[in-house]
């Protein structure tokens, strides 16, 4: 025994000290002043003092975990205190996850407050200071050494890194780690909370993680909660928004369509090459066949051609007459005798016809003085009552206008790109030409000319200021600029801050910049700067909406500068909007003026589209004219047979052109007017196309009638009235063929005979290519097309292409009728902890997840799940003076300022009834600040309807961003996906059918909705014309029924080829093409009408001979009228600066004409030829009778 008692106490003697280290401190209380309002911690390695009951309620509230025995520990009432301010900023972002903000509580309590300090905190740096008020010296603590499990640090960061920052869109670690989330890790994490440069930690704190005692310390290695852990019973996990890891497996987005491929290549063109192929073999083949009948049976070398076996085998149409050929011989005899006796009248009476047509004119075309033109992009593209133009009404009701884009994107071509090298230490960086500190100063020096430009508008003056949206106001006025010298507060002076001696630089404007791009809220940055980085007007300047042309996320790489002046737009009220757009003007003026050799400005204003559609169509007149000129001398030249040079203005019939001319225009303006008695406003496009489409149109029949009168001799006996009326009577049936079914078409639709074998072959081939491409034709109309080709918005529409990284700004509206006061209503739509896992948030964060898919580029900005945060009685956000009840801002130091609500488990829950409205107008009127972050005014002033009296929630948005959108495709497909996402929305929250729903809102959905319909749209256009067409030419061809059906035929043909024509010059399917498809349709009637009607009533022998006639009576005028006439007038549209005039007019139009008149022409007979119609027995006879005894008798008889 005597031997174990010197190793017995040996050993007592080394476990004594360690008891005693485990239970000793390292400080307690404050000492001095570390710098502005915060203070060094007093040294002190005694024993835990028990804690006075005044801080009870503060050990309860922040370390329940210390809350036992007498509750002795290392910290006094005031650092429990500071400990409490200190962790505001992040119990606003991170409390959404109770896991999470447990694991920073539990760093935080175990650094300031733990009995066991010494086991883990190792003092470094000390210095004496003298208590001003006892006159005693003490010790501050100034530096220490915070020894961390490293598994501690890690799992604390996994509970974390997913939380959302709802009002920012992005991650709250983005905020809170002094970089980007994606840059954020568990030990730049803590080192950055723990630097005193971060403006929070009032002096250094050095993290030593590791998991194995070092140096004699014991690391701090609590148990910690993962996400997916409650924290108690009376919180949960923390949501899936938040939390990964309670998700489960990330949806994944369905597979793309597989495209439809035949033997490896496109199935559309395999199958239209072997219908061709197979059409081929059976057309000759089937030629072939007839060739040797005929020559077998008919024709040999020792026997004579029997002329009436030959005639029979051409297709003679003897025989007995038909039921239908007396009802259209009827039908016929009664239009030819109603335009013989109406033609015969107007040359007996041409005076009172001439006066009561120039009365009828006068009385229409007066309805001009009430034109109305549309020159309002959203009017020119979207319905009244359409779907997007509904929602877009929604929206501007119940929380304004979407803001005035006024934007600038600035590259520097001059500059070239410079490296900044870090000190001491890092690698090197390069940055794009912009950011070169120069640039920066002609920028920002702009960028200010912009901000003082004033306007004029009924003798005021405007400024920016008084149109800007300012979202802070009346408490902070500034404007908000989106841009990167914000960053730099817009000042000169910060932009050339700089900290360093006579040899190096340790910080300046690259050290503030890259800093900013990762933490663009950090209200100080920890750089030695200490610079803010929050935008003057109180918001966040995101880098991707204010940087361009760079790759990745490496914002140093920019190569262009994006600036952006949001102004206020105005529902209904002309005065204010009047005012905004003023100042634009002057703004459009300025910058198309500015010169500085240094830097390549592209720019638009809100009012820029609208002005250059205006511009577009004044520049265009002169091009327009000359069209007009040049058909106008070719129909005044063309009407008249010239003998000799001596008689040219007799026979040009120069004067009869002109008359014909004003005639045609006499048309136009009565339609116009007629119009604009009804109230229907008309359009620039309209004003300008119409006169020549309805030129070329009425031309063509005014060219039938003058050269049938000049090829026809008058009868013996017959006067001259009576000639002129027989001839109307002859070709005003086929004119009132071909207009009624163009007028009934476009009507409706917007609301070479010796060769024929090799020809047909031709067509049809050229029919199936057009078929085979038909579903390749690209649809949508891009925005620069609608702009003149020398416009500046031009070049502003290309650099949003090449450089801009964001997409548009996209609301998805919660229509009124929602209950927000309830537990069940709140959780059907917020995205915190305890929300339904497909809730309104969650939903949007999961299409977020999915943004090459869904085209939803980040996770949605949620005005409920901040204002739970801010309300939560753990914040210094939601106070109230206890003597008015009024809100008390966090800001505010005032000890009658008291919680909102009391730190009780059930105070702790979500507002609910009338808590819940009663606290929301607070939060909504609350400014963010460095104590409260969560202040809603600035965010969500006008996402919330709040109803009359306060007494409920009306509607609602939530907003994000699409991803980065370039072409129509792309609009169109974002569009698509966020109705679909909506639709979803509303059906699984269980509100369908309840009287509300949830829609997508984005300021381009008016203009790209009718895209999502247009292949249904052009179907049923071309159908309904078609049918109209074939309906009108079924009765006025006289019931003749197959006519009609091959009529029809060749005008489907010349639509699907028009197609094929659109894919081959890259001409897109869209509401102006679309109506040029159905304007083709009525051209075509106008081609191939009159030579099917004079097929129809020849009373020639055989189908060839028939169509020999018809093409030579009718296909002159048809040739010289409209074809060579819109011809004309088409090849100088060519030269119009207007890109919709030269793709949509100059080249649908050749298009149109070329296809119209070779079907008409060439095709149209040759089919006749073939498979026309039997002659009609009935007008035969009725023709026989009516010439009978005449010279006119032979000649149908030759």
């Amino acid at each position: 025994m005597s031997a174990l008692g010197p190793a017995l106490r040996i050993l007592l003697l080394l476990l004594c000290p360690a008891q005693v280290f485990s239970q000793s401190c390292v400080w307690y209380g404050e000492c001095g002043i570390a710098s502005g309002d915060k203070r060094y911690n007093c040294k002190y390695s005694g024993p835990p003092k028990p804690l006075p009951k005044d801080g009870f309620s503060h050990q309860k509230e922040l370390c329940p975990g210390f809350f036992f025995d007498n509750v002795s520990l290392c910290c006094d009432v005031q650092q429990l205190q500071t400990l409490k301010d200190n962790l505001q900023l992040p119990l606003q972002f991170l409390s959404r996850c109770p896991s999470c903000f447990y694991n920073l509580l539990n760093l935080f309590c175990e650094l300031t407050c733990s009995p066991r300090q010494s086991q883990f905190l190792n003092v470094t740096a000390t210095e004496d200071y003298v208590d001003p008020v006892t006159n005693q010296t003490r010790t501050n603590v100034k530096e220490l050494q915070y020894y961390i499990g490293q598994t501690f640090a890690n799992a604390m960061y996994n509970a974390c890194r997913d939380v959302q920052a709802p009002s920012s869109n992005e991650k709250a670690l983005g905020l809170l780690c002094g970089k980007d989330a994606a840059a954020c890790n568990a030990t730049n994490w803590i080192e950055y909370m723990f630097n005193k440069d971060n403006g929070q930690a009032p002096f250094t704190i050095t993290p030593v993680f590791s998991d194995l005692p070092a140096h004699g310390m014991e690391p701090m290695n609590n148990a910690t909660k993962g996400c997916n852990e409650s924290v108690d019973e009376v919180t949960g996990p923390c949501s899936c928004q938040d939390c990964s890891a309670t998700c489960g497996p990330k949806p994944q987005p369905p597979p793309p369509p597989v495209p439809w491929r035949l033997f490896g290549l496109d199935a559309m063109y395999v199958i239209m090459w072997i219908t061709y192929m197979a059409f081929l073999l059976v057309f000759f083949g089937a030629f072939f066949a007839v060739w040797c009948y005929r020559k077998r049976y008919f024709v040999s070398e020792y026997t004579p051609i029997d002329s009436s076996i030959a005639f029979s085998v051409n297709g003679s149409d003897k025989g007995e007459a038909s039921c239908c050929d007396p009802v259209g011989a009827a039908f016929e005899g009664c239009l030819r005798h109603l335009f013989t006796r109406w033609g015969s009248f107007c040359v007996r009476n041409p005076g009172c016809v001439i006066f009561f047509s120039l009365v009828f004119i006068t009385t229409c075309s007066s309805g001009l003085v009430f034109i109305r033109v549309t020159t309002n992009p959203v009017d020119l593209w979207s319905a009244p009552r359409s779907q997007a133009r509904l929602e877009k009404e929604y929206f501007d009701q119940h929380f304004g206008p979407f803001f005035r884009t006024e934007q600038l994107i600035i590259r520097a071509p001059l500059t070239n790109t410079h490296t900044y090298e870090p000190y001491p230490s890092g690698a090197d960086v390069p940055f794009g030409p912009p950011l070169n500190v120069e640039i920066l100063h002609q920028v920002l020096d702009l960028q200010t000319a912009i901000e003082n430009i004033t306007a004029s508008y009924n003798n005021e003056t405007v400024t920016l200021q008084d149109i800007c949206v300012a979202p802070l106001s009346p408490y902070n006025k500034n404007c908000t600029i989106l841009s990167v010298l914000n960053y730099f507060q817009n000042s000169h002076s910060v932009l050339d801050h700089k900290i360093g001696d006579d040899f190096f630089v340790y910080a300046d404007y690259h050290t503030h910049f890259l800093y900013c791009v990762r933490a663009p809220a950090s209200l100080n940055d920890t750089s030695l700067l200490h610079d803010p980085c929050l935008g003057t007007f109180g918001g966040p300047v995101f880098p991707w909406l204010v940087l361009g042309g760079y790759d990745d996320e490496n914002y140093n790489n920019a190569t262009a500068l994006v600036i952006t002046f949001p102004v206020n737009n105005y529902y209904n009220d002309t005065e204010k909007l009047q005012r905004a757009q003023a100042w634009e003007k002057e703004f459009i003026d300025f910058v198309k003026n500015y010169k500085n050799p240094n830097l390549t400005i592209s720019f638009s204003a809100e009012r820029s589209i609208e002005d250059e559609i205006n511009r577009e169509s004044n520049s265009d007149l002169f091009t327009i004219v000359i069209s007009y000129a040049v058909m106008f001398v070719y129909i005044s030249l063309a009407l008249g047979h010239i003998k000799s040079c001596h008689r040219l203005l007799v026979d040009s019939k120069v004067s009869l052109g002109i008359a014909g001319i004003l005639i045609v225009l006499s048309s136009v303006t009565c339609s116009l007017g007629i119009f604009s008695y009804i109230g229907i406003p008309l359009t620039l496009i309209v004003i300008e196309v119409i006169p020549f489409l309805v030129l070329a149109v009425g031309v063509d029949n005014i060219f039938i009638l003058v050269q049938t009168y000049q090829r026809d001799e008058r009868l013996q006996g017959e006067t001259l009235d009576q000639q002129l009326g027989r001839v109307l009577g002859e070709v005003a049936p086929s004119m009132f063929l071909s207009s009624f079914s163009e007028t009934i078409a476009f009507f409706l639709g917007n609301y070479a005979l010796n060769s024929t074998n090799p020809m047909i072959a031709v067509f049809v081939g050229v029919l199936s290519f057009s078929v085979a491409v038909l579903n390749k034709v690209e649809i949508g109309l891009d925005q620069y097309l609608s702009m003149p080709d020398d416009s500046y918005v031009v070049d502003y529409f290309k650099s949003i292409s090449q450089y801009l990284h964001a997409g548009p700004p996209v609301y998805f509206v919660l229509e009124e009728g929602h209950n927000y006061t309830s537990l069940q209503g709140q959780n059907m739509v917020c995205g915190g902890m305890g929300c339904n896992n497909d809730s309104l948030v969650q939903q949007i964060f999961n299409a977020a997840q999915l943004d090459n898919y869904t085209r939803i580029g980040f996770a949605p900005s949620s005005w409920i799940d901040d204002y739970f945060d801010w309300v939560k009685p753990q914040s210094s956000c939601c106070r109230v003076y206890n003597t008015t009840e009024q809100f008390c801002n966090a800001s505010v130091v005032d000890p009658a300022c008291v919680r909102c609500r009391p730190l009780t488990p059930e105070g702790k829950q979500r507002p609910q009834g009338e808590d819940f409205m009663r606290f929301l107008p607070m939060f909504l009127a609350d400014n963010p600040n460095p104590k409260c972050g969560k202040g809603g005014h600035a965010a969500y002033s006008s996402a919330v309807n709040i109803l009359s009296n306060d007494t409920g929630v009306g509607a609602t948005y939530f907003m994000t961003y699409h991803t980065v959108l370039q072409t129509s495709a792309d609009f169109i497909d974002a569009m698509k996906k966020a109705r679909l996402i909506a639709s979803n929305i509303t059906e699984t929250m269980g509100i369908n059918g309840s009287g509300y729903r949830v829609f997508p809102y984005s300021v381009f959905y008016v203009f790209y909705e009718q895209y999502l319909t247009i292949i249904d749209d052009t179907i049923f256009n071309l159908g309904v014309s078609l049918g109209a067409v074939f309906l009108v030419a079924v009765v006025l061809l006289g019931c003749e029924l197959w006519s009609a059906v091959l009529m029809c035929a060749t005008i489907a043909m010349v639509l699907v080829n028009m197609f094929g024509v659109m894919w081959l010059w890259g001409i897109s399917l869209n509401a102006v093409s679309l109506v040029n498809l159905v304007m083709s349709c009525g051209i075509s009637v106008e081609f191939c009408s009159h030579i099917t009607r004079a097929f129809t009533v020849s009373t020639k022998g055989s189908r060839v001979a028939r169509a020999e006639e018809a093409l030579a009576h009718m296909g002159s005028s048809v040739f010289s009228g409209i074809t060579l006439t819109k011809f004309g007038g088409i090849v100088v549209l060519a030269f119009a600066k207007s890109q919709i005039f030269q793709i949509f007019y100059f080249r649908m139009y050749l298009a149109m004409v070329l296809l119209g008149a070779t079907h008409g022409l060439v095709f149209l007979p040759v089919l006749l030829s073939y498979i026309g119609p039997s002659i009609n027995k009935a007008k035969s006879c009725a023709t026989e009778d009516r010439y009978k005894g005449t010279e006119r008798e032979r000649l149908l008889n030759f």
